[in-house]
Order: structure tokens, then sequence, then C-alpha cells
């Protein structure tokens, strides 16, 4: 019996539409009636908030270099309970990945430490007899992979799909399951860090858009039963999430609003499992810190926001006080780039923020940083011991001016073991990092994490 059903949705290359049809997937599924797991492929954090909201059930990354396959299965099998099937979105084009000679961190990679099968989508705008040709090449191209099945994008017309359906199944034998076809109104809008986030949408319209459409056009028995032909995974054992909750023992203020929503959902999950009760606060909105033993900021787009950010004088004292008090204090990118003096927005405007760490954050669209990193500690902290390596990704449009002098905590590699610079900013109990690091890779983290803020409990 295959407890998890599950299927990779992957795509020939970026921007071929495998947000748009796996939202479709996801919205048509749950209109049927059926409990969907969904995932996301590499470290992304916007599309998991559109799958959460869509499906009613937290989205998780996966990611072969990040957490390895052990990691990946124990993730599958912890949130996989329950549901009919798992969808996992892939990221990039198929075997797109950290290296052009190896497949660590392509959407391939993952899909083989699952055993899963992939539903291959293709941008068909255009094409002809030549989608064989390309479908060909991605199912003959690794024989470790199981392309099952194809879907066709931005399809012109019921004659073209025929076309293109009899061209593929007769050449590669491989089902084609359906097709959505090209319609503007179907396309979410986006912005420098890839679509606008789940918490900015006005309304569900657009999923009850792309549920119509892949009802109209595509075989969902065909994609649900391609889901159920992947095999077995006897080396996993489902943990009850009971087994993950304890107690609260400490309080973490957990930055969350349109400025700071960027989280791991896997974070949260490793820290409730150590004790911790995350209280939720904003600050855009809020004008005083809860009560908490610990804050945790995350990433997101502070500089769409810093003209509220900064009028909330209120809210930046109250978190630089509770720094300077040696309250523990865990900030990634967005979050860090609060902590600074100030950001300057792509408008160059600047905008007064916490002003823990003497620098400026100015944004530019020239200076874009992306990749997989390794964060490996040159000095104790509460992520954990000196020598303490964790594995993350980066990726942001800004840069740190500095006005002073800045303490690192660790210095950073990419996949590659490549030295790329310094990271962790340091000052009395808070750490402050550009990458986002995945706790799944460091058994030991999350309770670092959580004996920082007992500390700071039985200061009190």
């Amino acid at each position: 019996m295959n407890l998890y059903p599950r299927l990779v949705i992957a795509g020939t290359h970026s921007g071929v539409g495998k947000t748009t049809v796996t939202l479709a997937v996801l919205a048509a599924f749950k209109r049927r009636g059926r409990s969907v797991q969904p995932y996301k492929a590499g470290p992304d954090f916007i599309d998991p908030g559109h799958h959460s909201l869509v499906t009613g059930r937290p989205s998780r990354n996966l990611d072969g270099w990040m957490l390895g396959e052990a990691e990946n299965r124990n993730v599958l099998a912890r949130a996989s309970g329950g549901a009919d099937v798992s969808i996992i979105e892939g990221m990039m084009g198929l075997f797109d990945g950290s290296s052009p000679v190896h497949e660590g961190g392509s959407t391939a990679e993952l899909a083989k430490q699952l055993a899963a099968p992939v539903l291959l989508v293709i941008d068909a705008g255009a094409m002809a007899r030549s989608v064989a040709a390309i479908v060909t090449g991605y199912a003959k191209f690794d024989c470790a992979l199981h392309v099952a099945g194809v879907l066709f994008n931005r399809v012109g017309s019921e004659g073209h799909y025929r076309l293109l359906k009899e061209a593929v199944e007769a050449e590669t034998g491989i089902d084609v399951v359906g097709y959505l076809k090209s319609d503007p109104t179907l396309t979410m809008a986006d912005r420098h860090l890839g679509l606008v986030t789940a918490m900015e949408q006005q309304s569900s319209a657009l999923y009850e858009r792309l549920a119509e459409a892949v009802m109209e056009t595509v075989d969902l028995d065909r994609i649900e039963a391609l889901a159920k032909s992947a095999p077995s995974l006897p080396s996993v054992e489902r943990v009850p999430s009971s087994a993950l909750k304890r107690e609260g023992t400490v309080r973490v203020g957990l930055a969350y609003d349109r400025a700071f929503c960027f989280y791991y959902q896997d974070n949260l999950d490793l820290l409730k499992a150590e004790g911790v009760e995350l209280v939720e606060f904003s600050p855009v909105n809020d004008h005083a810190l809860p009560a908490v033993d610990m804050l945790y900021l995350g990433g997101g787009y502070p500089e769409l926001y810093g003209r509220k950010l900064a009028e909330n004088t209120a809210m930046r004292q109250a978190v630089r006080s509770f720094a300077e008090a040696g309250g523990p204090v865990y900030a990634e990118c967005g979050g860090m780039m609060y902590l600074t003096q100030s950001i300057r927005d792509f408008e160059g405007q600047r905008h007064d923020m916490v002003g823990l760490f003497p620098a400026e954050a100015v944004m530019s669209r020239a200076t874009m940083n992306l990749g997989y990193r390794e964060l490996r500690l040159t000095h104790a902290c509460l992520l954990g011991a000196n020598g303490t390596r964790v594995r993350g990704h980066e990726f942001h449009y800004s840069t740190l001016k500095s006005n002073g002098p800045l303490h690192y905590a660790g210095v950073l590699t990419d996949a590659e073991g490549n030295y790329t610079g310094s990271d962790g900013l340091s000052y009395r109990n808070t750490l402050a990092c550009y990458s986002h690091l995945h706790f799944g890779n460091v058994p030991t983290l999350a309770k670092s994490f959580v004996a920082a803020a007992q500390t700071r409990v039985g200061s009190r």
C-alpha cells in the first residue's frame, strides 16, 4: 500500500507556468473534496504561501542540497499524513540546480530521492511536432527519473492541443493529461523576488478561475492515478503530528505581516517541537512587542513598506530596547535589513530602521545575490557552537553599506564549497543573517535556538 501518493510538477524551464499549473491542480483537487498536501522544491517562500492558501494545509519546502534525501523523506512522512495526494511543485527547469554538470539541488534530484513520478509542463505556444522531441529528450536524459506525464500550457485552441497530444503520445508513449489555454487572466502579478505574496491576494477569485480552467481541459483522474503510481517508501515511518508538539516553555515573537512573511514552515514546526510558543506581531502595524523571551524576524519585503516601518517609531524603539537589554534576536534577510540604521529603496528614498547595526541596506536591481549557502560559525551564538555548519539560501537585491564596525559570527560558502563572504551580523544576543537557513539540516539547531530563549527566561 502506498501511504504517500505523490507527484512532482516540473517544467522544461523557468517561466513555463509551473506555479500556475500547480495552483490550478491544487485548487481543482480541493474543489473535488480531496485533501492535498502541497510542497515546493527549492528555497522558495512565495509559492508555498499560495499553496497553503489554496489547500488549507501548510506547504513545505523540500530540497536535495539543503536537506538531503533522508530529511526530505522525513518531511514528506510528517506532513503527508491524512492527505489523499501530495503535489510537489518543482523549481526552474527539471534538471537545473546548483551546477551545470551535476544534479545537485535540482527538481530531478528531489524527484528521485522521493521516488516520485514527474508531470512535465511545457509552454506549447507556437509549437507543434517539436514538442515530441522535447519530451523525448527530457524523458531519456536520466533513465533513473520517471517522466510519467505531460501537460501543455498556453495552448491556442482545442485543435492545437490535439496536434500536440498526438505528436507526443505517438513518438514517446508518455501520457498527455491535458492543457491550459493561453489566457492572461490566469497570470499572477510579480515583482523583484517573484510573485506577489499570498498575503497580498485580494480574493480567491484567481484560484477559482484556475480550478475551473483545469477542470475543463485536464484529466484530473489521470493526474491522481499518476500520483498513486508512485512506489512505496518503506524506509520512511510517518511521525504523528502529536509527537512534534510539547508544552510551550518559551515564547518567541514572530514578525509576521506584509513586510515580513518569509519563513520555512519546518523551521517553525521544529521550534514548536522544542516547546516554543510562537506569538505573531506586526512591525508595520503594532506599537509594542508582545511579552516574549525571544524575537524571530524573517525575510520579506521591508523595502516596499519602508515608510510605514520608519513611521512606527514605537516598534522600532521596542525592538532595539529588547536587543540592547540582551534579549535574543534572530533575523534573516529582510529582518536583518530592519535591524540596520536605514533602508534605501529602489527609488533612492531613505527610511530609518531600528539602528542596531551601523549600516544602511541599499536596494539595487543591478546587485542581485542568489544561490545556495552554507554558514560555518566562527563564533558561538544562538545557533550553536563555533564550527557549526548550517545550509540555506541567499536571494536579495540589497547590499550593506557600513557606517561603522560590523562583527560577523560566520563565513559563507556556496554549493560547490567556494568562499562567498561573511554572514551573521552579531551584537550581544542578536544574530542577523542575509542567508535564510533551514533548521532541518542540523538536528541540534532548534535546540540551540530554544536554549537561547530559555536563558532569557531564567534571567527575568
